[in-house]
This record gives structure tokens, sequence and C-alpha cells, in this order.
């Protein structure tokens, strides 16, 4: 469950990333007439960081935060993964950024051609830090981070720009042994939203209840 979060107790990167996802509608927030998401579950927010890419100035920010953020907790890989197919365009920001190599990994293998499911040139035993623009289960993060470790490459960490913070996906990555780590979080950015006005005390408690059981709100 969530907890309120005073505004001097957050990381500056973690509110300016949020700010810049509200300005720019990459996050909406709605919880008077709230969205279907395609698990079923009725969500007040709404998340489509592939907004980013639209911005220069923002994907130019996104990608040099993000590229701090991956050096810092994880060193410089052999090599870039995004996840298909919101996190292909960021994570080849990151990766030309960096001056790596990059691929990506699809949902599940194709069908025809070769049947790849990893994308690029990758070898064995190489270092591998994946990209993924939002995290909410994790489900789909760890699937493509399965598929990079059948070929045996190691994936040292995974690097987000923004996470629901629930507790089923801390969950899933503790069980899968991967390091999470992601520009901003959904307590910054309902805190940041209150602070701007994008919603008021009631919508914050709407939307502080449904993070703590999203499945049954």
């Amino acid at each position: 469950m969530i907890s309120f979060v005073h505004m001097n107790q957050i990381d500056n990167t973690e509110l300016k990333i949020a700010k810049i996802l509200l300005q720019i509608n990459a996050i909406k927030l709605s919880p008077k007439n709230p969205f279907k998401w395609a698990s079923g579950w009725n969500s007040p927010i709404y998340c489509d960081n592939r907004t980013v890419l639209s911005y220069p100035n923002v994907r130019d920010e996104i990608k040099k935060e993000l590229s701090s953020l991956l050096i810092k907790k994880f060193g410089k890989p052999d090599v870039i993964a995004g996840v298909a197919t919101g996190a292909i365009g960021i994570g080849m920001l990151v990766a030309n950024f960096l001056n790596l190599p990059f691929i990506y990994v699809r949902p599940e293998a194709k069908k025809h051609g070769r049947k790849n499911q990893i994308e690029g040139k990758i070898e064995q035993n190489q270092k591998v830090v994946v990209i993924e623009d939002l995290i909410s289960t994790g489900k789909s993060s760890i699937n493509a981070v399965r598929a990079l470790r059948d070929q045996n490459i190691e994936v040292t960490g995974m690097v987000a720009i923004f996470t629901y913070g629930f507790d089923t996906s801390t969950e899933n990555f503790k069980n899968e042994n991967l390091r999470l780590e992601t520009l901003s979080n959904y307590k910054t950015l309902i805190e940041c939203a209150l602070k701007n006005n994008y919603i008021n005390s009631e919508e914050l408690e709407q939307l502080i209840t449904w993070n703590s059981n999203p499945s049954k709100w």
C-alpha cells in the first residue's frame, strides 16, 4: 500500500520526471472517469510513456537520466535491451547515448522467418541491462528477462521510466532475482499532481485506495 510522502522527502529526479510526464499527458489521472486496462482492471490512471518520443527536449532528458541511473546502479553493460514494443524507442536512445549495441525482446518468438524472440546481435555471457518504459505487475518485463537468460545472457538489471509500485510487482521482481531501478514512481507522481492542481485531496484518496488493491477497485 502506498503512503503519503511530503514533497521535501522526494528525490529531485523523481519529482522532475513526474512533472514532465504529467505536463506532456504521458500520464493522465481521471478518478471520476476511470480507464479500462487490457487486464480488465478499472484504473484512475493511464500511462503511455511512448508519448515521450514525440517531444525532442523531453526524450533527450529521459535518455540522459536513464543512462545516468543505469551507469550509477549497474555499471556499463555490453548491450542495451529494450522490451517490445513500448521500450524499443527509449532503449535505442539510451544505447545510442552510451554508444552501445542495442537489441530488443519480443513477447514471444515470431512464427515465421528465423522465429526470433530476441532481435539483434548478442552473444552468450555478455552483460545486458534491460530498458522498460513502464512497470505494472512486471510480468511482461520478467518474460523478456527470462528469454535473455535462457540464451545464457547475463542480465545485470532493469531500468524503467515509471512504476506503479504494486506489491505484486515487487514480489515478482524479488522472486526472479531481478533488480529494478526507476526514474519516478506512483507515490511521487500523485504528490506532484496534488501540489500542481492536477487532482484535489478527495481524488488523491481515491488514487491511494486504488493503488493498494487495483484489481478490486
